[in-house]
């Protein structure tokens, strides 16, 4: 999906948000990524190999756990057009530069954010079994991903996650958490130009209602990986 294929004031808010990312990097690290043109590939067109998938599959509302900088949540929301999308971040200045920014885009009255951990947004009813599509890139390897992400998605919603190929070992990994969490299936897409050589997204479709429990805590899944 390339910038040209939005309307202006999608493309308009995009680079906003890149400049905004630019300019918090210096008191907050966001990316390692400071040429502009570098970051749009690397960041924008990245979150946007995914826009094709959402809107085949009709997901007008998505969560974006471990936003950071607010890739890939953000663009997706702004070029979906999202009716709602939640940005998720546990660490307390990522979440501020996330707020500051769906302000200043003009966005708060469908992109909110939440300072919390996948677990605790797992154990709220308002978001347990509610959301069609969570997305994540970078946040954790493909099992604990699928443990975190599915108690968040209704049956029949997707998670997708950007990854670096090979995926294969991770992937055979995932498989029994898959399994245990609810059932799906797991798919594997090759990322296009000019989406960043190497990349993929992982694809997963829940199936089932995940049982109570899950995901686990932190000490317990170090101790208990897949």
């Amino acid at each position: 999906m390339g910038l040209g294929d939005l309307p202006s004031s999608a493309v308009t808010a995009l680079a906003d948000h890149l400049r905004l990312l630019l300019a918090w990097t210096g008191a907050v690290n966001l990316t390692a990524i400071r040429d502009p043109r570098a970051a749009v590939a690397a960041h924008v067109l990245d979150a946007l190999a995914a826009l094709p998938l959402l809107r085949q599959n009709g997901v007008r509302a998505l969560l974006d756990l471990g936003s950071g900088g607010g890739y890939p949540g953000l663009p997706l929301a702004i070029a979906l057009p999202a009716e709602r999308a939640l940005l998720v971040d546990s660490i307390g200045k990522k979440a501020r530069f996330l707020a500051t920014a769906v302000t200043g885009l003009g966005l708060a009255d469908r992109v909110e954010v939440a300072a919390e951990r996948a677990e605790t947004m797992a154990a709220d009813p308002r978001h347990r079994g509610r959301w069609p599509a969570v997305t994540a890139r970078a946040v954790a390897a493909l099992p604990e991903l699928v443990e975190l992400a599915f108690p968040l998605l209704a049956p029949g919603g997707l998670l997708i996650a950007w990854k670096g190929s090979p995926i294969g070992a991770e992937r055979l990994r995932a498989m029994p958490a898959l399994a245990e969490l609810g059932g799906g299936t797991l798919d594997i897409l090759q990322g296009a130009p000019p989406v960043p050589a190497g990349h993929v997204l992982v694809v997963c479709r829940k199936t089932g209602r995940t049982p109570a429990g899950w995901p686990r805590p932190p000490v317990e899944r170090a101790r208990h990986p897949w």
